[in-house]
């Protein structure tokens, strides 16, 4: 497999040395290492493609990574943690397969490649690749928020296994849920109109949000904890375990009805996406 990083611009013409050009780079070129594998590799089962797919990508974001940021810190889901990122001014937040079910399931396309960037208490810069579906969505050319959605809100959730709480706060707005794959894909929905929001409290890690947090943010999303708080990222222990990204005309409402649910919403439990 393929993992040449020895580029020094983007397939577009970007400068790598912008770290919002870089991200795409990085999301676009660990999305086609992906797609070779899952042509190539046909006779591979479920899991073993699952497996090969986050360690192609992993290798192939570690050496770009390696080869143009070489004095940055990384957390990565598929890379052992280094405690060295808390004392750096600038960390990669990456997944290098966000949705290793969807992946498997050829040929779905709900799953992407997240690459971010934090810096100096942050995040800063990121790119979403959704390969399958031929799209990127990125800090350097942040897409236009969706216009407002007549109807019902559409909740994007997770399509094997929707959190009890997200499906009980639909019932009480008389919301649409939207089942779909990865993490990645439910949060750049919201960016695609189509759904008004991502409300998640199954529990999640920051290289799970990171990089949708930030586009979305550029974007002109709301994006806050399900309490309405700050997400903070770039922490000793990675866990985040919620999150609400969302139109900002459905926030209020949304995080109303969560306060309205349970007096404490951010104690939530357990690794879902």
């Amino acid at each position: 497999m393929s993992t040449d990083t020895t580029t020094s611009s983007s397939s577009d013409g970007g400068d790598l040395a912008d770290d919002h050009a870089l991200c795409r780079a990085l999301a676009d070129s660990a999305g086609q290492v992906l797609l070779r594998l899952r042509a190539e590799q046909t006779a591979l089962t479920p899991a073993e493609l699952k497996d090969a797919g986050d360690r192609a990508s992993q290798q192939h974001l570690a050496a770009a990574l390696a080869l143009h940021r070489p004095d940055d810190a990384v957390l990565s889901e598929e890379a052992a943690d280094n405690s060295g990122r808390l004392r750096a001014r600038r960390v990669w937040i990456i997944d290098p397969l966000d949705g290793t079910r969807e992946f498997s399931e050829v040929p779905r396309e709900d799953w992407a490649v997240h690459v971010a960037l934090w810096e100096d208490g942050d995040l800063v810069a990121g790119a979403v690749a959704r390969p399958a579906m031929g799209s990127t969505l990125a800090t350097d050319r942040p897409p236009s928020a969706p216009a407002d959605h007549d109807g019902p809100i559409r909740l994007a959730v997770s399509r094997t296994r929707p959190p009890a709480m997200v499906t009980t706060i639909a019932q009480r707005l008389g919301a649409e849920l939207v089942p779909m794959g990865s993490a990645g894909v439910k949060a750049t929905a919201v960016l695609d109109g189509t759904v008004d929001a991502y409300l998640h409290a199954g529990g999640q890690y920051e290289w799970d949000s990171a990089a949708p947090v930030v586009v979305a943010r550029a974007s002109g999303l709301h994006t806050s904890r399900i309490d309405g708080s700050p997400l903070v990222y770039n922490r000793e222990n990675p866990y985040l375990p919620d999150l609400l990204v969302c139109r900002p005309s459905v926030a209020a409402t949304l995080l109303d009805a969560v306060a309205e649910l349970s007096p404490n919403p951010t104690t939530s439990e357990g690794t879902r996406s």
